[in-house]
């Protein structure tokens, strides 16, 4: 085991990946670029003032070094790959309409919660490393529940630990068909304004990552969004529904929620 035992375990996907898709290490500067060009338009992000290109992404230096010891997985994941260290702390209201009407908050603001989607797997036994099969379970409960599927969420909240994982989870919530991850954010189907918006504030990579609190943060990201509120990274045609992604471990945990606003 690697001494930085996720980062190992997420480079270990990246490899697997990129053996059966084809492509490289490289093509997810794709990913970080987007993701820190939205954190550059939040002022809440913890990256807001650092700029990273793609070219500077993709490329190992002094500064975003392939950290990892083990040999045949440290070419698979640079410090730019990873989400931050962050201190934050966030909180949601949840009510019943009543419970609206006793806080004396306006309905017309308020996001309603559809469905959630729970998931778990077995510690230390993963059927395929090229894909996250308890995403791809907690988005079926998910989906079937609301009777929604993928092209009813306007945009999404993924749980970008690793530049990989944002691209694993699109596939698992059915953005795109598998091996596609990269393709659809280099594409600018990702983008603030594209097909599927993905981490509007820059996600964990670079709006940050204060784990307790991460999974909160995005359904109030999502609560933003939905009312407009989003300042420089709001998405131009304000959306309607949302979906939100949040793993734990090596996607050994999964909870997808689907919300949306009249």
């Amino acid at each position: 085991i690697d001494p930085f035992t996720f980062p190992a375990l997420f480079a270990r996907r990246a490899k697997a990946y990129f053996e059966r898709h084809g492509g490289g290490p490289e093509d997810l500067g794709t990913i970080v670029e987007k993701a820190y060009a939205n954190a550059n338009r939040n002022p809440n992000a913890h990256m807001r003032s650092v700029k990273m290109s793609r070219e500077e992404a993709s490329t190992p230096s002094e500064s975003n070094p392939c950290f990892l010891e083990n040999p045949d997985l440290r070419d698979y994941l640079k410090v730019s790959d990873c989400s931050q260290i962050s201190d934050g702390a966030c909180c949601v209201i949840l009510v019943s309409n009543d419970g609206l009407e006793y806080i004396g908050e306006e309905p017309g603001r308020a996001v309603e919660v559809i469905a959630h989607g729970v998931a778990a797997g077995p510690l230390g036994q993963v059927e395929d490393y090229t894909r996250l099969n308890v995403t791809s379970a907690a988005a079926s409960l998910a989906y079937s529940s609301a009777g929604w599927d993928a092209t009813d969420p306007d945009f999404a909240e993924v749980h970008d630990c690793f530049s990989i994982s944002e691209a694993l989870i699109c596939e698992a919530l059915g953005f795109c068909k598998e091996g596609e991850g990269i393709a659809l954010a280099a594409s600018g189907g990702t983008s603030i304004d594209g097909k599927i918006p993905v981490n509007t504030g820059g996600g964990l990579i670079a709006f940050g990552h204060p784990v307790g609190a991460t999974g909160v943060k995005q359904a109030y990201e999502i609560f933003r969004q939905l009312n407009g509120e989003c300042g420089d990274y709001q998405i131009s045609d304000v959306p309607h529904r949302a979906i939100s992604a949040n793993i734990g471990g090596d996607d050994r945990t999964s909870v997808v929620t689907l919300y949306e606003k009249s």
